[in-house]
C-alpha cells in the first residue's frame, strides 16, 4: 500500500526541536523577563528609597538602573540565541561612530545633556526660564528637556541650546523678591506714600515679615516720580500675590487720595499771543441747519 505525503502541518509538529530552535525560545524568554524584571527593580528603588532624593535624582537613577538591567538581560538573552558578543559589540561600535558623523547635533545634544546632569543647574519639578519660554520642567533627557508653560503647552529644548543660552530657575531657592513698580504724583509726600505701602505689605498675609519690604525712589520722570516697592515672598505664591498687591496698592491710593500721574504735555507760548481758533461748519452741516 503506497504510503501518503505527510502534509505540512504533520512534518511541523512532527520537527525536531534542535538546539538552534531551542535557543532562540530561551533567548526570548530571557529578553521578556529582562524587561519585567528591570521595571520591578527599577520601581522598587524608587518606592523604596524616593523620599530621600529630588525628584530629578529619582530619574536618572531609576532609568540607569533600568537600562543596566535590560542591557544585561539582552546580552544574555542574544548569548543563548547563538549570536557571537564580540562581533555584536563590533559592528555596534562601527554603527555608533558612523551614526556619530551623520547626526552631530544628535551627538552634541547627548555631550550636553551630561553636563546639564552633572551640573544640576535644575531639577524636575522646578520653573525655568530660557529663550523666552518659561515652565515648570518635566523630565531631563541626554538630548532635550520637556517643560509645561503656564499656559499648558508642552515645549521641548534641545539640550545644546541650554548650554549656550542664559537660564534662569525661578524656583532654586525658597524665597523670591517681587518688585512693584508704580509712580507718584510730584505734590505727593514720599514719606507718607513708602509709610502707606509698608503698611499694606504687612497687612497681606502672603507679604515675609524678613525680608522687610522696601520703598525704593528710582528716578525723576517728566511727570511722575518713580518707586520701586519690593517684598518678599514664599516660591509657591509669587503668581498669586503679585496680582493681589497691585490691587490692594490700588485701592489704597484712592482711599488716601494719591495720585498716580499719567503723561501730561504742558505748551508754553512764551511771549506769542494765545492762537485763536474759529471753528467753522461743513459744508454739509450748512446745507442740512434750516433757520428756524
Amino acid at each position: 500500500m503506497a504510503k501518503t505525503p505527510d502534509t505540512f502541518l504533520d512534518r511541523l509538529i512532527n520537527l525536531p526541536v534542535n538546539d538552534k530552535i531551542e535557543g532562540f525560545i530561551i533567548g526570548g524568554v530571557i529578553l521578556i523577563l529582562g524587561y519585567f524584571v528591570a521595571r520591578l527593580v527599577s520601581s522598587t528603588f524608587v518606592a523604596t528609597i524616593g523620599q530621600r532624593l529630588s525628584p530629578h535624582q529619582l530619574l536618572v537613577w531609576r532609568r540607569s538602573i533600568f537600562y543596566f538591567l535590560l542591557l544585561l538581560f539582552t546580552v544574555s538573552g542574544l548569548h543563548e540565541m547563538g549570536f557571537k558578543i564580540g562581533v555584536l559589540l563590533g559592528a555596534a561600535g562601527i554603527f555608533t561612530v558612523a551614526i556619530g558623523f551623520a547626526s552631530q547635533t544628535s551627538v552634541s545634544n547627548l555631550i550636553s545633556g551630561l553636563f546639564l546632569i552633572g551640573e544640576g543647574s535644575f531639577e524636575v519639578g522646578d520653573f525655568i526660564s530660557v529663550n523666552n519660554v518659561t515652565g515648570e520642567v518635566l523630565s531631563i533627557d541626554l538630548l532635550s528637556i520637556k517643560l509645561r508653560t503656564i499656559d499648558n503647552i508642552y515645549v521641548r529644548i534641545p539640550n545644546e541650546q541650554l548650554i549656550k543660552a542664559e537660564l534662569l530657575n525661578l524656583t532654586r531657592f525658597p524665597i523670591r523678591r517681587i518688585p512693584i513698580s508704580l509712580s507718584i504724583s510730584y505734590k505727593e509726600d514720599i514719606s507718607k506714600v513708602r509709610a502707606l505701602l509698608i503698611e499694606q505689605a504687612d497687612k497681606h498675609p502672603l507679604v515675609l515679615e524678613e525680608p522687610r519690604p522696601q520703598v525704593i525712589v528710582q528716578d525723576f520722570a517728566n511727570s511722575a516720580i518713580n518707586l520701586s516697592f519690593n517684598i518678599w515672598t514664599r516660591k509657591e505664591n509669587v503668581i498669586e500675590l503679585r496680582g493681589s498687591m497691585q490691587e490692594v496698592i490700588k485701592h489704597a491710593f484712592d482711599e488716601h487720595r494719591i495720585e498716580i500721574p499719567f503723561p501730561q504735555i504742558t505748551i508754553n507760548s512764551g511771549e506769542l499771543a494765545p492762537l485763536s481758533l474759529n471753528i467753522q461748519p461743513s459744508v454739509t452741516q450748512k446745507h442740512e441747519t434750516k433757520p428756524t
